[in-house]
């Protein structure tokens, strides 16, 4: 099982859960491994593979092939010691792409002295997210990075009906519109582009422009 498109997801919490049945969706294959079997009962047949293991054992991560794995999810997050623990062995085993759960900044920071190439907050992340949702009348945010962000939104007053070359939007706002949303198609942009007051965009640029630009009526 373990090729290119595979991944190993250990723990399959809210978090791991989400993410290895997403995986699947998208055409990947997945191991999934836990250490509690109603978990492990609850998601078999929804994953390519899934065991109930001691995660933090090297011995049962040879024995379950993870070595061949290019790439390992470590989605363990109520257990911050199993969580470093297996990091460290994914480490060991080579297993080149590691992702892994970090529940604290401090827990981050154990995690990236170990080497590990991605450490993720999930529950962080998306707690500022929301709060960047809830102070404006945006649909959807994703920061990309410290200091850039992309948003969904409607357009404001000011460029609807003018050709987007001429609205001169990067340089009065700072922000650049790349795709618009029109009857449920999604097309990018161009400086000819007339943005309708139905159409739905994404804006691109720094945090606090793309922030205020979405604030415009």
């Amino acid at each position: 099982m373990a090729e290119a498109e595979s991944v190993v997801v250990i723990g399959l919490g809210r978090f791991g859960s989400a993410l290895a049945l997403e995986l699947m969706e998208s055409g990947t294959e997945v191991l999934g491994i836990d250490g509690d079997e109603d978990i492990v009962q609850a998601h078999n047949g929804l994953l390519t593979h899934v065991v109930r293991a001691d995660s933090t054992k090297e011995e049962t991560l040879r024995q379950l092939s993870v070595s061949e794995f290019s790439s390992a999810v470590v989605a363990i997050g109520g257990d911050i010691q199993a969580n470093i623990l297996t990091a460290s062995l994914l480490l060991k085993l080579g297993i080149p792409n590691i992702w892994a759960k970090a529940v604290s900044d401090p827990h981050g920071e154990i995690l990236q002295q170990l080497g590990v190439s991605h450490v993720i907050y999930p529950e962080k992340d998306m707690g500022k997210r929301v709060a960047h949702l809830v102070r404006g009348v945006m649909q959807d945010y994703i920061e990309i990075g410290e200091n850039f962000a992309v948003v969904k939104t409607t357009p404001p007053r000011e460029i609807i009906g003018v050709p987007l070359g001429k609205a001169r939007i990067r340089s009065n706002h700072g922000v650049t519109v790349t795709a618009f949303n029109r009857d449920g198609v999604w097309s990018y942009t161009t400086l000819e582009t007339v943005i309708a007051a139905t159409d739905i965009i994404l804006i691109a640029g720094e945090s606090k422009r793309v922030e205020a630009f979405s604030r415009l009526i």
